[in-house]
């Protein structure tokens, strides 16, 4: 699987977010969280969803499935000028990402495991230290065999 090359610019987004590690994965309570007040987000830019992952800079170097990262579940807006008021934002800065169009099962790490364990090493590229996010669009359907999404992954050049 090969990906494209993408230059993104900044998108502000608005959701929520938690602590979690993949042992103690927290992702089906914050998307139980942010599911039933997408339709109070005003300014939405699309129907997509954002799935977000702000890492430490060596959690990548000192993998390890305990060590705790920032997950967001977010929409993106035009403006963050009706944010709900339990809920917060985040501007997701612009740069280069490899982006993986991905179809399977969200349950199937292999993915993750071909991106960071052979591709990655084997291109021109290293990891940046950006968020990591997935774009669940329209044909996503947790658990689904079958689902797409795009991941989104931060490079630069080594």
């Amino acid at each position: 699987m090969k990906p494209r090359i993408e230059l993104l610019k900044d998108k502000k987004l608005i959701g929520y977010k938690l602590k979690m590690s993949l042992t103690n994965n927290k992702t089906a309570q914050l998307w139980g969280q942010m599911a039933p007040k997408i339709k109070d987000i005003k300014n939405r830019v699309s129907t997509d969803k954002i799935s977000m992952q702000i890492y430490d800079a060596s959690y990548y170097k000192t993998f390890n499935p305990n060590n705790e990262f920032e997950k967001w579940a977010t929409v993106e807006v035009h403006n963050f000028n009706h944010t709900p008021k339990d809920m917060e934002t985040f501007i997701l800065s612009g740069g280069k990402y490899a982006v993986f169009d991905y179809k399977g099962s969200s349950a199937d790490n292999s993915i993750f495991q071909y991106i960071f364990m052979s591709w990655l090493p084997n291109s021109e590229y290293q990891l940046d230290n950006r968020p990591h996010f997935e774009v669940l669009g329209e044909k996503y359907k947790n658990n689904d065999p079958n689902f797409e999404e795009e991941i989104w992954i931060p490079i630069k050049k080594k």
